[in-house]
């Protein structure tokens, strides 16, 4: 296939995912605004809130602070990706998509808190520095770099398993909504 015919065909598909990576940066923004809040209202998010059982490790409140903030931003991002990313809004019920997008969240988010864990965990390989990051200031806290590189690694898989499992049914039931490129170059094929 020369060149030119492989961007025509790819050429949709970078179109989402620039309009995903759009309402993946307004979900950075919701995810650390809400991080910023509920850390303000809560106590230190170093601190343990329970010990996890047969294990020497504790749930600690930025577990809970980037979970409050999870979902947060997961929900703001479902609607946008279904108005306007993949345009799903007037084809399927709201909680039909809903729900795999946030089975997709939430296993991004069990990845995130587990590398979370690793960024903030002073004994960890992966640990920010606290020379550097010494949460003095918003710009030198560790849980906010930490929420930023998690968001960095998740939302690559996020954007491909949900373009391809929770959105793609509906368009594979409404031609409307199929790639017209796509379509184009499988008309051409069929017809050389």
């Amino acid at each position: 296939m020369p060149a030119s015919r492989l961007v025509a065909r790819h050429q949709h598909n970078v179109v989402l995912l620039a309009r995903f990576g759009s309402v993946g940066v307004s979900g950075v923004l919701v995810n650390l605004v809400t991080l910023i809040v509920v850390k303000r209202l809560g106590p230190g998010f170093d601190g343990a809130v329970f010990g996890l059982p047969l294990s020497e490790l504790n749930l600690r409140w930025y577990h809970v602070y980037s979970t409050i903030a999870f979902f947060v931003a997961n929900l703001c991002n479902f609607q946008l990706n279904r108005s306007w990313t993949f345009r799903s809004a007037g084809h399927a019920r709201w909680w039909k998509e809903y729900w795999p997008f946030l089975a997709v969240g939430l296993a991004g988010q069990v990845i995130g808190l587990t590398l979370l864990t690793a960024l903030l965990h002073p004994d960890s390989a992966l640990s920010l520095p606290t020379s550097v990051l010494d949460d003095t200031s918003g710009l030198r806290t560790r849980l906010y770099w930490g929420q930023l590189v998690v968001i960095a690694v998740v939302m690559p898989l996020s954007f491909v398993i949900n373009k391809l499992w929770t959105f793609a049914a509906v368009r594979t039931h409404h031609v409307e909504l199929v790639d017209p490129i796509n379509v184009q170059l499988l008309v051409e094929d069929d017809e050389a």
